[in-house]
């Protein structure tokens, strides 16, 4: 996934790859190892609802998507094309397995939340997922789909925070603090988990549990590192978006092939 979404980027000559390397192994638990769906019936009422609130890391949400059947994964090769309905944001409109348009941050979560709601109201049996970015709970907007999801004991609701700790230009201490950011959740009446963000086993037990319903909303906040798997590009808030140059894309495919290989 990763390899592929850096091809993409790379390929089209736009994209977000820091983000996009931090979200992977979450995206591949959610799709590979937690979401109830059937690619053939996008639309299946009992189907479980992901909603990728940070709408900029496409070329990692589409990998997800092509590898779980959405779309045909040659389908990859039309990102950010002219009339591709691999748009730089996700949108429903074309893109079956998109359950909301999402880009301008600070949306995502407030229409999970919705959703949540409906199948509470409803007594449905999906689960609704929304991904987040560390930068974006600075949307005022997202502290009111939280507080609102805690007041309704949205036990069917959990939001995972891709906790990389930077952001476009800057970190996000530096640019208005999360810190104490689990405490925070708490307060707004969610039971909070932190998790590594690139430990698959982890990720999975936790966002496929619990077998008891839930009374409350689920936070997990995925420590993960931006740029996760490139060398040049871990940690480094010049990354949020950019594209490698011929030379920083080769060794980027060698680093990503031998991390697969020694796993």
């Amino acid at each position: 996934m990763r390899r592929r979404s850096l091809q993409m980027i790379f390929e089209a000559g736009q994209g977000h790859p820091g983000g996009d390397l931090s979200a992977t192994d979450i995206l591949a638990a959610l799709y590979f190892g937690v979401l109830r769906y059937d690619p053939a019936k996008p639309s299946a009422p009992d189907r479980d609802r992901f909603v990728m609130s940070k709408g900029h890391c496409t070329g990692a949400l589409y990998t997800a998507l092509a590898g779980a059947g959405f779309f045909p994964e040659a389908e990859l090769s039309t990102y950010l094309q002219p009339n591709s309905r691999l748009n730089g944001h996700p949108n429903r409109t074309y893109l079956p397995g998109v359950e909301t348009n999402t880009g301008p941050l600070g949306h995502g979560l407030p229409v999970a939340v919705g959703i949540a709601i409906a199948g509470q109201v409803d007594n449905a049996p999906y689960r609704t997922f929304a991904l987040t970015g560390d930068g974006e709970l600075q949307e005022g907007s997202m502290w009111e789909a939280a507080m609102l999801a805690g007041h309704r004991k949205l036990g069917n609701l959990t939001a995972i925070i891709d906790r990389n700790r930077l952001q476009q230009g800057a970190r996000t201490e530096d640019t208005n603090a999360l810190e104490p950011l689990a405490d925070k959740w708490r307060a707004f009446g969610w039971e909070v988990v932190g998790v590594d963000g690139h430990d698959h086993a982890q990720l999975l037990s936790t966002l496929d549990a619990p077998a008891r319903p839930r009374e409350r909303p689920l936070c997990v906040i995925a420590d993960t590192i931006k740029g996760y798997g490139v060398s040049y590009m871990q940690d480094k808030a010049g990354w949020h978006h950019g594209v490698p140059n011929p030379e920083q894309y080769a060794q980027a495919l060698a680093e990503l092939t031998d991390s697969e290989d020694q796993a």
